[in-house]
């Protein structure tokens, strides 16, 4: 499987679609199937990223 790094845009706008799905009443595993990431990964940008909007990563 080949490595891909993903910019801070792209882990926020993932993590926005996790929240929605999630929202739904999906479950973790399905989420982070769809995002095609891991759910360890999940968790790690959700502890770094969780709470930031895109705008706040320009500065």
């Amino acid at each position: 499987m080949k490595k891909t790094r993903h910019t801070t845009d792209q882990i926020i706008e993932k993590l926005r679609h996790a929240d929605v799905a999630l929202g739904k009443g999906q479950k973790v595993p399905e989420v982070c199937k769809a995002l095609q990431i891991t759910e360890q990964t999940y968790y790690r940008w959700r502890q770094k990223y969780g709470g930031m909007a895109p705008e706040m990563t320009k500065q």
